[in-house]
């Protein structure tokens, strides 16, 4: 276990040890919500060519008077955009939605195993990458079977993978596998979404004891496994309370959260050996 300021990955990416997830966040409101976050010190952002927000998230870049060269702004390929011709032409579309001439983070959002393309949407990774369309690439939702068969393929390991991770489902063995490969582990749901999460005594008592937040506790649950959480949130005092990385738990802490641990645990039921997204 962890807990660091920065991550980095095999391939030398150096991230902050929180990103702002971007999900939902669109138009001039979400425009200004990515403005607040980047003002009170988010650097890493994570779109999604799904989430129709990648013009919002380059303008607010654009706007901010943080230098461009010190956000990591990151997308990510959709499921139906998986064969290499569709793939290379969505890379590049995504960076034009953006209009910031590259990409720093580009992902693979879902393996979509029965579909059975993910490769050729690595290897067009591969290419825009080469191309200078995207500074480093990654994945989401992979399982250490599908990331053996990209290194077995192509010798190419992702400098990410971005995986569903909290305490209902901690993931822990997703987790060790990426920090083994020198891969960074960020996690999307840090909060579990739409949960009670929160709400649980264990997490709660723990927040009091410390004079924190249970989200705080949640989040340095995140580091202490040295994961990369993705919170999101509007409200700029929330964006605030979510970047604070100075709360460390303790190993009592850290074996009474694990007890919260469900073998149903995902928030959406989305297992990455069947689920298809596109």
């Amino acid at each position: 276990m962890t807990d660091s300021s920065y991550l980095t990955s095999h391939d030398g990416l150096t991230l902050p040890a929180v990103g702002f997830g971007t999900y939902q966040l669109k138009g001039e409101a979400g425009v200004g919500s990515i403005l607040d976050a980047i003002d009170v010190g988010y650097r890493l952002l994570d779109s999604a060519f799904n989430y129709e927000n990648e013009g919002t998230v380059g303008e607010a870049v654009r706007r901010t008077g943080v230098p461009r060269e010190e956000l990591i702004v990151t997308s990510k390929l959709p499921g139906r955009h998986h064969a290499y011709e569709l793939a290379t032409q969505s890379i590049a579309e995504s960076v034009f939605r953006t209009g910031l001439g590259y990409l720093d983070l580009h992902l693979i959002h879902w393996p979509n195993p029965k579909v059975g393309k993910y490769m050729e949407a690595w290897r067009a990774m591969i290419d825009a990458r080469e191309a200078g369309l995207v500074r480093h690439i990654g994945v989401c939702n992979f399982e250490p079977e599908h990331l053996e068969t990209l290194m077995a393929e192509t010798g190419v390991l992702p400098s990410v993978n971005q995986i569903e991770v909290h305490p209902y489902f901690p993931n822990l063995e997703a987790i060790a596998w990426n920090r083994d490969h020198g891969i960074i582990t960020e996690g999307w749901s840090p909060l579990g979404r739409g949960t009670q999460l929160l709400q649980e005594p264990v997490i709660v008592g723990i927040a009091e004891r410390l004079g924190s937040d249970p989200a705080a506790v949640v989040l340095a649950w995140h580091r202490a496994h040295g994961v990369l959480p993705l919170p999101k949130s509007g409200n700029r005092e929330r964006q605030l309370a979510n970047l604070a990385t100075s709360l460390v738990l303790s190993d009592d802490d850290l074996t009474q959260i694990a007890t919260l641990a469900r073998p149903d645990g995902r928030t959406t039921g989305q297992d990455p050996l069947t689920w298809e997204e596109f």
